[in-house]
């Protein structure tokens, strides 16, 4: 129980730490604080975030969540289930493809070394977060493949929304500082987070 407390602690500390971090890019335009916010959002995401969520895989375990808190498991079905392991593979497959692109185009490396250059190639040209989509999908799998009611319910409601407020309040406006005009060009093109499976045409004059 006290692994799930600081879970929840770190879901909130994530959170008020998005929308702080997003409020103070606001207030004060300059790349060189955007950057440095940067590095403050990442530390959050992996000590609030990751950390906590790597303990519980082995303390208590990924599927012992539901009979500590007394809640029904999920039902085992083996064709959903091969669907979700299909998923998992997609989501991690997306998250290291991306990374990929961010160390030999951005010369970065996601939630450790900020990218020097804007990515916009490959995967980033169907969309703008093809990481963290990667990580959704590889969470939600993970979840139900460990027949977890907690863990699934708690991904889809509670670790997404609020990295999708660090995404949207946050980080947006971070690489808007970081690469100006060039990002908002790319992010009127590019969707946000479910990929465009055409890529689309310049208009000719």
């Amino acid at each position: 129980m006290p692994v799930i407390v600081a879970q929840a602690l770190g879901a909130l500390i994530f959170l008020v730490g998005s929308l702080w971090l997003g409020s103070a890019t606001r207030r004060r335009v300059d790349k060189n604080a955007a950057e440095r916010a940067s590095r403050v959002s990442h530390l959050l995401f992996w000590m609030a975030l990751v950390l906590p969520g790597a303990i519980g895989a082995f303390y208590p375990g990924l599927t012992r969540y539901d009979e500590l808190l007394g809640i029904p498991s999920l039902p085992a079905r083996p064709f959903w289930l091969a669907v979700v392991v299909v998923l998992l593979l997609i989501g991690l497959g997306l998250m290291a493809v991306s990374n990929r692109f961010l160390i030999r185009t951005g010369k970065g490396a996601a939630a450790f070394l900020l990218t020097q250059e804007l990515v916009i190639d490959g995967i980033y040209g169907r969309t703008r977060n093809p990481m963290s989509l990667g990580f959704y999908v590889a969470c939600v799998g993970l979840g139900v493949i460990a027949g977890s009611t907690t863990l699934t319910l708690a991904v889809l409601s509670i670790i997404i929304p609020i990295h999708l407020v660090n995404l949207k309040y946050f980080e947006e406006r971070e690489l808007e500082l970081r690469y100006g005009q060039r990002y908002a060009e790319y992010r009127r093109r590019v969707p946000f987070l479910l990929p465009r499976l055409m890529r689309k045409q310049k208009a000719h004059a």
